[in-house]
């Protein structure tokens, strides 16, 4: 924060950069609840942060400015981190120790690696290092990681390599992310590599899981992953949109949304 700003910073202001820099993304809405404020006051507070490029302001929200030279995984990974979380936490309650699982690169799933930590005896399958690394040699746990081409961004193994290597496994709960989901075209990724790689994961489940937070909703990417019917469930923070909601119902896949009170068994919503 430069110095001659900081200065003029009132309490609210320095509370508002402390939840934005903790959140990732934080709701003015939010802010206001938690500060006992007006929205009205928040916006007013946040406008000088956001002119002197502290925070950036979209859709109802702020988040911090980028500072320096982080790589857009790690940026992703705070964006609409609580809404992330709940998503990781709920899914989380549906998974017993001793559970197989396989899951896909993505900053959801890397959030559920962290929930899985309270598991023991779990097998998990992935190309994800970031999950690889936060559960093996933990809670007694198997760890598979699938070699491959890896990317920079997010330290993932793709290629032939890598799904030759998954579809050897059979495992209880398959886990991917996604980067946009609509009603015409199903769940899709930015990248052909990354869209394989999920839609494998996909068919070595017996419970197969699609996990996202609901700025996913009716956004585009290139290249489809699959249909609605070639997953049982969608995860999310927010309800879908009724396009959506039509969609699913149509394949029988079910949509749960979490919420800050878990229940201890999640219980399964069939396409509503």
């Amino acid at each position: 924060m430069p110095l001659n700003l900081s200065a003029k910073l009132t309490s609210r202001q320095l509370a508002i950069l402390e939840s934005a820099r903790a959140a990732g993304t934080v709701r003015i809405a939010e802010l206001a609840h938690e500060m006992s404020v007006s929205p009205e006051t928040i916006r007013r507070d946040v406008r000088p942060l956001v002119e002197s490029g502290e925070l950036v302001k979209h859709h109802g929200a702020v988040r911090p400015a980028t500072t320096g030279p982080e790589a857009p995984f790690e940026r992703r990974m705070r964006e609409n981190a609580r809404e992330k979380r709940l998503i990781a936490r709920h899914v989380a309650a549906m998974i017993a120790d001793g559970d197989s699982i396989m899951m896909d690169t993505g900053t959801t799933t890397s959030l559920l690696a962290r929930e899985l930590l309270r598991k023991s005896g779990l097998t998990i399958v992935t190309n994800s290092s970031d999950v690889a690394r936060t559960l093996a040699t933990v809670n007694g746990n198997r760890v598979y990681m699938a070699g491959g081409e890896l990317h920079g961004d997010n330290g993932a193994a793709f290629g032939r390599s890598a799904i030759d290597f998954v579809v050897n496994f059979s495992v209880r709960h398959a886990i991917i992310s996604i980067a946009a989901i609509d009603a015409v075209t199903g769940p899709m990724d930015h990248l052909l590599a990354e869209a394989e790689f999920a839609r494998t994961v996909l068919r070595c489940g017996q419970q197969r899981m699609v996990i996202t937070d609901h700025t996913k909703f009716a956004r585009s990417a290139l290249v489809k992953v699959c249909d609605f019917d070639e997953f049982d469930l969608l995860v999310t923070d927010i309800g879908p949109p009724p396009a959506i909601i039509e969609q699913l119902a149509v394949a029988s896949t079910g949509v749960q949304v979490a919420t800050d009170r878990q229940s201890a068994a999640p219980r399964r919503d069939a396409g509503s």
